[in-house]
């Protein structure tokens, strides 16, 4: 019984460590099984580098039909769990076929890696990067070891950023006019705007400001939406005079957004949306929803 569970143990143990590990920021990743890690925080265009240690469990040799390590971003679908799409693929050849009785270490390098894609952690599609380890084997099965880090990308603020003013109503019973300072914010920003209430022959009973965030992966008829209310703020409780002006004042940074992303890979995309809730005191609700853009601004956010 012994030799059968000796069998599966893994003849060696694979160690990726980062050569500015202890420096680099580390941020939290939270991995398939539901438990969360730290890994290093990376952005494109950054060399990536360290040693890989490989170490024969006590008292076997590791004979291998080569060593390489490969840098990936991956997409990988929920509902086609399994299969990874590579947009990025580097590969470095550690060692050649051999055999290894003693603890061994590698360096590695990749020198200004494009990658231009932030990790994302979404309801039906991941983006992960890896940095995957192989000894190549034969008969006794290649033996693979794997180390996650994540990638984000900062922009500028742009040079336009136009206000957001909309009327919404209905007919002869309800006429608003509401206006956001910026159609283009930052993780970390503050949304500020106005609610002018210019008709009012309904009861409002209370009006919110909802935060969503609509992730779209697949095409065509594949297509797949999920919309979240990541942030629910009430604007008002009680009626609204006709002439009443509702201030808004809503911080993004208490919530877990990420930038908005337009046709990753042309696989997903995430938008958000401004989303004004009135609901009047028969319970009927009036929606008005307007898409803004969401950017990581410096490396403060």
């Amino acid at each position: 019984m012994n030799f059968i569970i000796g069998a599966f143990k893994p003849a060696c143990n694979i160690s990726v460590t980062f050569s500015d590990g202890k420096t680099r920021k580390q941020v939290p990743l939270k991995k398939e099984n539901g438990q969360t890690v730290m890994v290093p925080l990376f952005k494109s265009l950054e060399n990536i580098s360290g040693k890989i240690s490989i170490e024969p469990v006590s008292g076997k040799k590791v004979e291998h039909n080569g060593i390489k390590v490969e840098l990936l971003g991956q997409i990988e679908m929920y509902f086609d769990k399994g299969n990874f799409y590579d947009f990025t693929s580097l590969v470095r050849e550690l060692d050649v076929p051999g055999e290894i009785y003693e603890r061994k270490t590698f360096p590695f390098e990749f020198s200004t890696v494009e990658m231009p894609y932030e990790s994302y952690n979404g309801v039906n599609v991941r983006l992960r990067y890896v940095l995957k380890v192989t000894i190549s084997r034969g008969y006794a099965g290649s033996i693979m070891e794997y180390q996650d880090f994540v990638v984000c990308n900062y922009s500028p603020p742009s040079s336009i950023n136009n206000s957001i003013k909309m009327e919404v109503g209905i007919e002869d019973c309800l006429h608003i006019e509401f206006e956001y300072n910026k159609s283009k914010y930052h993780l970390k920003d503050v949304i500020i705007g106005k609610i002018y209430f210019l008709l009012v022959r309904i009861k409002i009973k209370n009006m919110d400001l909802e935060i969503r965030r609509r992730e779209s992966t697949g095409s065509g008829t594949n297509t797949h939406v999920e919309t979240e209310t990541l942030a629910k703020f009430e604007l008002m409780d009680g009626a609204p005079v006709r002439g009443e002006s509702i201030p808004i004042r809503l911080f993004l940074s208490p919530y877990e957004l990420t930038p908005t992303y337009r046709n990753i890979n042309n696989k997903f995309s995430v938008k958000y949306y401004l989303n004004l809730v009135l609901v009047d005191e028969e319970d009927r609700r009036y929606f008005k929803q307007q898409e803004v853009t969401i950017y990581r601004l410096g490396d403060t956010s």
